[in-house]
């Protein structure tokens, strides 16, 4: 238990320390929608879709945002926020692709670092990585086990609500 809380106090305190300024940008790029003529729509893959509950119907929402569906077109007054465990998921890619295509700014929550190799990274206007690219702890066949992709984007996703709120509250 206490090297489990030691491995996820350290990815809190590097996604702190090294996405601040992403995670900033982030509730800016939101905030535009929300404080002008266009929607704040919010789309999670696999179990990121927690995190996508989280920001939609948490007990502390963020307020104007709605679930990104596949009959939504988002246009260009409309931000995007895509939470995926992996920055190369083809599906993300491709709604990424669409949403860049259209002229939609949006913001991701991958694991990998920025790049120019990573293409979700290179398509998006904000990209916040959470660093989980391997199990935190050892198991007993030398494997690494427990991979918390949703619970760093959870973390992620209240560090943007704080700023996008404050952002909110000076307009």
């Amino acid at each position: 238990m206490k090297m489990l809380t030691t491995q996820l106090a350290g990815v809190l305190q590097r996604i702190a320390g090294g996405q601040e300024e992403a995670i900033e940008d982030t509730a800016r790029l939101l905030a535009q929608a929300a404080a002008g003529e266009g929607r704040v729509l919010v789309h999670g893959t696999r179990e990121m879709r927690g995190a996508v509950l989280n920001v939609l119907e948490g007990a502390e929402p963020l307020a104007g945002a709605a679930a990104l569906t596949e009959d939504e077109r988002p246009g260009t007054m409309d931000r995007v926020w895509l939470f995926a465990r992996h920055a190369g998921e083809e599906d993300v890619l491709r709604l990424a692709r669409t949403l860049a295509e259209n002229g939609t700014a949006f913001a991701v929550v991958a694991d990998v670092p920025a790049s120019a190799e990573n293409e979700l990274s290179e398509l998006a206007d904000v990209y916040v990585a959470t660093g989980i690219t391997k199990g935190l702890l050892p198991d007993d066949t030398g494997n690494r086990v427990v991979l918390p992709y949703l619970f760093a984007a959870l973390f992620v996703a209240e560090a943007v609500k704080l700023s996008y709120d404050e952002m909110l509250m000076d307009l």
